[in-house]
């Protein structure tokens, strides 16, 4: 629906998810507990969000179930996505991503966003798009933001950071509905460039593995923020650190200060309200 001044529900979640400022993002995947096991000790999981809230992340990405241990006023100052399948690493396929939640369990948790991983070239890749089109419908219902995490994977993959690749990966995720897609960093802000340029939707790289040097790492962001990405979502990164919060602090403020316009929530804005008329 779309009120008087033209503002669907869906554009007022995504005000949630995209900093006001500098109209780029920074979101903390946490939903790792499924696939992986715990991140944090059941009491530290709290304190870990807690930590994400006081240094300036824009959101996390959970599981349903996590969202009733976390402190509500953490989540006050967060963006709350709620991620909607899942496998974990002791399965025949670990590539396999099986829906275990729902858009309807999302709007109930005061979600401002949901996020689905699809595995691009895996042995299930048919059933992976199936569900991302019917979430996309639900999401379109229901006025909420999608985040498609689309990541080429499968026997079939032999580069997965290939430009070509990547922006076949990102158009896959606007064709069935996605609002912004999640994608590997291509290794050069040049590539990664072309699959910006050629990606209908605003793209969000992952932090990939562990870097062992924080000064690394942090080059690694203001590498892909010259890319013209909507921001970055890195998780293990940031948990794994030392200091979590100290951390995610510096790669905010990295994040926030490009690509020093509002031009990529001008164009997400534009795009969901063509999508509401």
């Amino acid at each position: 629906m779309t009120d008087s001044y033209g503002w669907t529900g869906k554009d007022r979640r995504v005000q949630r998810i995209i900093h006001s400022a500098s109209g780029t993002t920074f979101l903390v995947p946490l939903d790792h507990s499924l696939a992986d096991g715990p991140v944090a000790s059941a009491a530290g999981f709290g304190g870990l969000v807690e930590a994400m809230a006081a240094n300036e992340v824009d959101g996390i990405i959970v599981h349903k179930g996590r969202v009733r241990f976390l402190p509500a006023d953490a989540l006050g100052r967060l963006a709350l996505i709620v991620h909607l399948n899942g496998s974990t690493q002791h399965a025949p396929d670990a590539d396999e991503k099986i829906l275990v939640g729902a858009v309807e369990e999302a709007v109930a948790l005061g979600a401002d966003g949901v996020s689905v991983h699809i595995n691009l070239g895996s042995g299930t890749e048919a059933a992976q798009l199936t569900d991302l089109g019917a979430v996309a419908g639900s999401c379109a219902r229901w006025g909420l933001p999608l985040l498609a995490m689309v990541y080429p994977r499968g026997p079939r993959i032999t580069d997965p950071a290939d430009p070509v690749l990547l922006a076949h990966a990102a158009n896959v995720a606007a064709d069935l509905g996605a609002d912004i897609v999640k994608l590997p960093y291509t290794g050069s802000p040049v590539t990664m460039r072309e699959v910006v340029e050629a990606s209908p939707i605003p793209v969000v790289t992952a932090g990939g593995g562990v870097h062992a040097d924080s000064g690394t790492f942090l080059d690694l962001i203001d590498s892909t923020m010259e890319s013209g990405v909507l921001g970055v979502a890195v998780g293990r990164n940031v948990f794994q650190a030392a200091d979590p919060g100290a951390l995610a602090r510096s790669v905010a403020r990295r994040v926030h200060a490009g690509p020093r316009s509002l031009e990529p929530l001008a164009a997400l804005r534009q795009e969901l309200s063509e999508a509401a008329l």
